[in-house]
């Protein structure tokens, strides 16, 4: 478990003004409000992370590859997408998710600083 969880901190630590703090036992991962929480197996379910997700990406991510994709508890109401990570995982797929998720909710001043990070790394 300390590998994927060392993994997602990094990437999600890497994106304009996260922090990191335990939410319900887990570590989980801010931008004003919520956008990823590492679930493990503490919490009855599969190694993964859950994470904000665009309106309807949820049920086509399921649809298309419902062996990686899932609906989560509590937040899966809400769009949230379950990742998981106990099985073949592509971290720069990954990478991708976490920083769509970060879109969803961070201000619009920080989704431009981000914007102007990845077209300077281009």
């Amino acid at each position: 478990m300390t590998e994927p969880l060392n993994r997602v901190r990094e990437i999600c630590l890497a994106l304009p003004e996260v922090t990191e703090t335990l939410s319900h036992g887990s570590p989980t991962w801010f931008v004003k409000k919520t956008f990823v929480n590492f679930s493990d197996h503490a919490h009855g379910g599969p190694l993964a992370i859950w994470c904000a997700a665009a309106p309807g990406a949820q049920e086509e991510a399921i649809e298309k590859e419902p062996d990686r994709f899932y609906r989560p508890p509590y937040v899966g109401v809400r769009g949230w997408l379950g990742v998981r990570l106990d099985v073949d995982v592509d971290w720069d797929e990954i990478a991708a998710i976490i920083e769509e998720a970060y879109r969803q909710v961070a201000p619009k001043r920080l989704v431009a600083e981000l914007e102007q990070r990845t077209s300077t790394n281009d």
